[in-house]
């Protein structure tokens, strides 16, 4: 019996693995295929307009400034928003490339841009998140063809490694603040175009955006965010992590393992 595409495991190189410990972030074309993500995007696209409507909280649907619409663990809204999230496939590609031997889920996110969407502002994922460890990445997976023009992302090579930067949350200021480091290092900063099923992987640490909309067609990308098990709860330093713990780790305290019923061991598999 073949194996389904969403458990089928995806050739992870050791170049692969280079590339990411060092730059902080990869592209990897065809994770899944563009049948397997068409067949996933309408139930998915589904849960946000639900959630739009609705405004299930749940869902926790936010609104940044007209940048993007986000709506976080989908997976608990939709069966085959499931399935997609808990796939075997992209949680051991995030496994491989970190090193480590499972992974856990933090949670997913929706994240749509319409045409005229803002750009998103520099960033670090890792500001929001109260965890004891660097092993975290995001898998940011295109459901429609997307270019540039589209607000697709750009890294910073490099930056997880970097300790000097001011931790903020994401914002004008962040954009000021960042863009003017980006600008005195010279650093080039790449951005793709990606097929449906492409994705880029990247670290909590990576520092990133996104371009603004300019195209006629909305961008719609999944995320699914992955941290190392044995992970434990820190103390939050600041009123996002406080948040995060709040609904994504539920009922944890500081210093306990990372593993509540919202936090699945996704790789390995039981």
């Amino acid at each position: 019996m073949p194996s389904s595409p969403l458990s089928a495991p995806y050739k992870v190189t050791d170049e692969h693995r280079v590339h990411f410990r060092r730059d902080g972030f990869i592209l990897l074309r065809n994770v899944l295929d563009a049948a397997a993500v068409e067949r996933y995007r309408r139930p998915i696209m589904g849960v946000v307009e639900d959630v739009a409507r609705t405004r299930d909280t749940q869902g926790r649907i936010s609104d940044y400034s007209a940048m993007f619409t986000q709506v976080t663990n989908v997976w608990r809204l939709a069966e085959a928003a499931r399935e997609f999230v808990f796939a075997e496939r992209f949680a051991r590609v995030a496994a491989d490339l970190m090193g480590v031997k499972g992974v856990r889920l933090y949670h997913d996110q929706v994240l749509v841009k319409e045409p005229g969407g803002k750009p998103t502002p520099w960033h670090q994922d890792q500001y929001y998140w109260p965890l004891d460890t660097d092993n975290t990445v995001t898998m940011w997976m295109p459901l429609v063809d997307v270019e540039p023009k589209m607000g697709t992302m750009t890294f910073v090579p490099g930056s997880h490694r970097d300790t000097s930067f001011n931790r903020m949350e994401i914002s004008d200021r962040s954009q000021r603040y960042f863009e003017e480091l980006v600008r005195i290092s010279g650093v080039v900063v790449p951005s793709f175009s990606l097929n449906a099923g492409d994705a880029t992987f990247h670290a909590g640490w990576t520092l990133h955006s996104a371009h603004k909309n300019t195209s006629d067609r909305r961008r719609e990308v999944m995320t699914v965010i992955y941290y190392a098990d044995g992970a434990r709860v820190v103390a939050p330093d600041n009123e996002h992590r406080k948040v995060d713990l709040d609904v994504f780790i539920p009922g944890r305290k500081p210093g306990e393992p990372a593993d509540t019923d919202l936090n699945p061991l996704l790789y390995p598999t039981s």
